[in-house]
């Protein structure tokens, strides 16, 4: 019974953060002509969300080592998938931390450009969750 809860647990912090890794870029290039802090603030929570991704798909490990004594066996396509979602996740936060450093020097192309890569990026974790999830 505990060992779905924490599964379930995990799964809604995961879900929440791909929706975010995904949405709020997407958004961002909707509302690209207003003010940058808003785009800041987007940053941000696209940033927090990477983060989320990253540990709670770390949280799937642990739990499965915690109930199991052993993480879970992932091989060919799973492998690869999760290798693509770990380099999503790490460069979600690379861009994000540099957006949040560095935008208000950016030209507005630089910035759409920021955004657009990660839209890409949420787009591409967001796949490579599914072949994950079936092919493990």
């Amino acid at each position: 019974m505990f060992e779905n809860l924490n599964y379930a647990l995990v799964q809604l912090a995961h879900n929440f953060g791909a929706a975010a890794v995904v949405g709020f870029p997407v958004l961002a290039l909707y509302v690209l002509g207003q003010a940058t802090s808003a785009h800041r603030k987007f940053a941000w929570i696209v940033g927090l969300s990477w983060a989320v991704q990253a540990l709670s798909g770390a949280g799937f490990g642990a739990v499965s080592y915690y109930y199991y004594q052993v993480f879970p066996d992932l091989h060919g396509v799973a492998f690869a998938a999760l290798l693509i979602k770990i380099l999503c996740a790490v460069g979600g936060i690379f861009i994000t931390a540099k957006y949040i450093r560095e935008s208000t020097a950016w030209t507005s192309k630089q910035r759409r450009d920021a955004w657009r890569l990660l839209s890409l990026l949420g787009v591409t974790a967001l796949t490579a969750a599914a072949f994950l999830r079936w092919y493990a």
